[in-house]
């Protein structure tokens, strides 16, 4: 194997697969990146078992060939090299050699046979969506997924496709998001999948603010997505995600409007003085105004006091100020709508023009 290319020519691809590959791995062949060269094609691919990304390059007059080298050590020796610069790369008695103006550099590898690939990940619904709709639809919920919860099924993120729709919904138990965005390609069934919280964290950095389509492949066990020249490829979470309709509040007693940026800032500077440890913030509505305090073990107290649109009875309840913040966050809207029943039922939270995305946030005890 050798072959010469430019630093940018690697660089990018490399960033791209990276994020999988951890410098100190229980199996050695992980902290590796498997480098494929067939024609004019070279593909890298990185893998932790749980997720695999793929990315590929156009690299013309190169020997064909397979080997795994350290992915990090390879990031950062194209990382400090000079933009431009210019690398020939050759596979010596085991060993990766690096030669660039007047610098060398010697990489242990290991044989690509070891490598751990998902080939066929046998394809049950299959469709097409613009980048930037999924995108979009995944940094709208991700912020709701649990972190390392017993209930294992909440530790990622819910994909349902049906006819004409895709659905993103996430929940740690206590706050739910839930959104949608239509899809122009027939789906032949429906499908649910639970995609793990790396996988979609991974997703979310990969894809691009872009109308360019990319191709995504639900498996039994796997879920494929194809975007240009990059290939993500997840394990799915087994198991069954909750009935989450069943929590969305549906005939709400009571409606506030606010402007949205007004509203969140106001929680920001509340959240201030919230107890560190629980985020609890009381909202008191009355007739056009609703007043969020805050209180700390310290004895220090936050009050802001905002003009809403609200013509129903007083009401006064408790929500975690963060749950509040990250579902205004994640809206666009001008002017958003929070209904409710009663201190103990919990609010759902959207854009009162389009119900694409909605927020459900429990209620807490101050």
């Amino acid at each position: 194997m050798k072959f010469q290319l430019s630093r940018e020519v690697l660089l990018g691809p490399l960033q791209n697969i990276i994020g999988v590959v951890e410098r100190r791995q229980t199996m050695p062949i992980l902290s590796n990146v498997m480098l494929s060269i067939d024609g004019d094609t070279m593909l890298l691919t990185g893998t932790d078992l749980e997720v695999e990304l793929q990315s590929s390059t156009v690299i013309v007059g190169a020997d064909p060939g397979d080997i795994t080298v350290p992915g990090r050590k390879l990031l950062d020796i194209c990382k400090a090299l000079p933009e431009e610069a210019m690398l020939e790369i050759s596979l010596d008695k085991g060993r990766i050699k690096i030669k660039s103006g007047r610098s060398r550099f010697t990489l242990s590898t290991l044989p690509a046979t070891e490598f751990p690939t998902i080939e066929d990940i046998n394809t049950t619904v299959s469709f097409k969506v613009p980048q930037k709709a999924l995108k979009h639809l995944i940094y709208r919920t991700h912020f709701s997924m649990a972190q390392q919860d017993v209930r294992f099924y909440l530790n990622g993120s819910l994909l349902e496709i049906d006819s004409g729709r895709l659905r993103s919904v996430a929940t740690d138990g206590h706050r739910l998001a839930l959104c949608d965005a239509k899809l122009s390609s027939k789906i032949n069934k429906a499908e649910q999948v639970i995609v793990p919280r790396k996988g979609i964290l991974e997703l979310l950095r990969l894809l691009a603010e872009v109308d360019d389509t990319c191709s995504v492949a639900l498996g039994s066990n796997h879920i494929r997505v194809s975007m240009g020249d990059i290939t993500f490829t997840s394990k799915l979470i087994d198991g069954r995600f909750p009935d989450y309709e069943r929590v969305i509040p549906s005939a709400p007693e009571k409606q506030l409007k606010a402007s949205r940026e007004v509203l969140r800032h106001a929680l920001v500077r509340a959240a201030i003085l919230s107890n560190e440890k629980y985020r609890g913030v009381r909202l008191s509505l009355d007739e056009n105004i609703l007043k969020i305090q805050a209180h700390n073990p310290e004895q220090e107290e936050a009050e802001e006091e905002i003009e809403v649109e609200y013509s129903g009875e007083p009401l006064e309840v408790g929500f975690n100020v963060v749950y509040l913040m990250d579902a205004l966050g994640a809206l666009e809207s001008e002017i958003v709508s929070i209904s409710l029943s009663d201190p103990n039922s919990s609010c759902l939270i959207q854009d009162p023009d389009n119900e694409d995305c909605r927020y459900v946030v429990m209620p807490m005890r101050l």
